[in-house]
Formats: structure tokens, C-alpha cells, sequence
């Protein structure tokens, strides 16, 4: 995918980028390369830096008690950033993992706030992120606590169909807040009792 090519595409999914701000936003990124399993940021670290998500997957996760609890899982044409610390500039309460071999944008919160301030359209585009990760986060919220575990599955693959080949079962299952053997057995009704 050429820089013209991410661009139309991120055009088509956010909001349209001016040319000089398109200019602008590829000359302020670089094209990243990660590895299925390298942890780009752990608990405890600053993260200044986003990544849009070209091809792979990442996943945003907890250690609590010595227990992996994924928070948030990014595919292509998504955002991934260690939010708390990407926006507060406090250590992050979280790791981000790649899941697969990754190719991603990379920018700096630096390079963020200076488009928004020169360009009204690049300021406008953040915004709808911003908005839709909201909404996705309150989406899965609202799932946690309002239904039970076969609905959350149901939603999840409603939305990421793919998901169970790319993402171990494990993780996704701590994503929907309940543990594998329940995952087993909402996946195959005839182990069901």
C-alpha cells in the first residue's frame, strides 16, 4: 500500500484529508515493521507514539495478579495506542502486543498535536478516532455488564468475523470477561449442559 493509497483509505473510513495535510501527516510517520509477539509498550512505561494498524493486529493488555487480561484488540485500518499514556503522558497501565507480523504507521503525540494546530481537516480526523474509540469503548462496556457471555461472543464475531483465527482463544476470552471453558463451550453448543 503506497502512502496515496493510506491516505484514500483513511479519507474513506475518518474524515478527508486536504493534500497539503496528507503531505504533511506521511512526512511526520514512518512505516513500521513488527513481529507476531513484540510488546511495544509494557506496564509502567511513557508511550508518546500511535500506530494505525496497515496490516496485522495488535492487542492492548492488563497483568492483574499475574493474570493476562486483554483490553482491546486493533485490526487493520484501527488505531492502537497506549491511550492513558499517550494522551496524560503518565506511565501506562498497559501493555500493547502484536499478534501477528505487523505493518503500521507510526506518529508521535508531538506530530499529532502539530497537525491538529496547522491543519483544521487533520484536527477534525482525530476527532472522529477519538469519537470512535470512544464509542467502542462504551459499546463494550455495555456488553460486559448487560449481557450474558454467549451474547458478548455472538457480538464480537458479528463485528470482527476473523477474529478467532488471528486472535488466541484465551485472550479472547479474557476480552469478554469470562474464562476459556465457558469460550469452549458457547463455540460448541453440543458440549453445552
Amino acid at each position: 500500500m503506497n502512502s496515496e493509497e493510506i491516505m484514500t483509505e483513511i479519507g474513506n473510513l475518518y474524515s478527508p484529508l486536504s493534500t497539503e495535510c496528507q503531505q504533511d501527516f506521511i512526512g511526520r510517520c514512518k512505516v513500521s515493521h513488527f513481529k507476531k509477539g513484540e510488546i511495544v509498550v509494557r506496564e509502567g512505561q511513557f508511550s508518546k507514539q500511535a500506530y494505525l494498524i496497515l496490516q496485522g493486529c495488535v492487542r492492548a493488555y492488563y497483568l492483574k495478579d499475574g493474570k493476562d487480561i486483554s483490553d482491546w484488540f486493533a485490526f487493520e485500518h484501527r488505531f492502537m495506542a497506549s491511550i492513558v499514556s499517550f494522551f496524560t503522558e503518565e506511565p501506562s497501565p498497559h501493555y500493547v502486543e502484536f499478534m501477528e507480523d505487523s505493518v503500521v504507521l507510526e506518529f508521535s503525540k508531538d506530530s499529532l498535536e502539530e497537525l491538529s494546530r496547522k491543519h483544521h481537516d487533520f484536527e477534525h480526523f482525530i476527532r472522529q478516532v477519538i469519537t470512535e474509540t470512544m464509542l467502542g469503548l462504551r459499546e463494550r462496556l455495555y456488553t460486559i455488564q448487560f449481557h450474558k457471555a454467549e451474547q458478548r461472543y455472538e457480538h464480537l464475531i458479528n463485528t470482527q468475523p476473523d477474529i478467532t483465527t488471528r486472535i488466541p482463544l484465551m485472550h479472547i476470552a479474557s476480552y469478554l470477561g469470562i474464562t476459556l471453558e465457558t469460550l469452549s463451550r458457547i463455540r460448541n453448543p453440543k458440549n453445552r449442559i
